[in-house]
């Protein structure tokens, strides 16, 4: 699926790529935290040791950052976006709307949710981007 990127997203994604030499194929600008989708095995450079990459990105891009590791399935994209949360399974329905239901450790519910709901939102705004799922929800 093609993501149409703002101007200011493309901006951002230039910003971090001349930083961390990791190009990201999406970023959701959302006040202060920006969420960058980077390819599928480049997460790791995209971090660097010990973090200090994406903290140097953060300091010169002045927001913070957070990293979704992309993937081939709906369902990989799903777990990899709701990370770091224990993600047990995701199960994808196509009955009426395109949905998918996560199952989460019961512990790690409040880290999949995110704090007022943006870890949850986060997941269901590039799930749709990307793989035009309709819905995530935790069961």
């Amino acid at each position: 699926m093609r993501v149409e990127l703002s101007d200011e997203a493309r901006r951002y994604i230039a910003r971090f790529d001349e930083v961390t030499g990791v190009t990201p194929t999406d970023c959701l600008v959302e006040g202060d935290r920006l969420v960058f989708v980077v390819p599928a095995g480049e997460m790791a450079a995209a971090i660097g040791q010990g973090g200090e990459t994406v903290k140097r990105a953060e300091e010169r891009i002045g927001k913070s950052i957070e990293l979704v590791e992309d993937a081939d399935t709906a369902a990989a994209f799903v777990a990899s976006a709701l990370a770091p949360a224990a993600v047990r399974a995701v199960t994808i329905s196509e009955q009426n709307d395109r949905v998918a239901y996560v199952e989460v450790a019961e512990a790690d519910r409040g880290v999949a949710i995110g704090e007022d709901g943006t870890a949850i939102e986060t997941a269901r705004t590039l799930a749709k981007r990307h793989f035009d799922v309709d819905d995530v929800q935790l069961t």
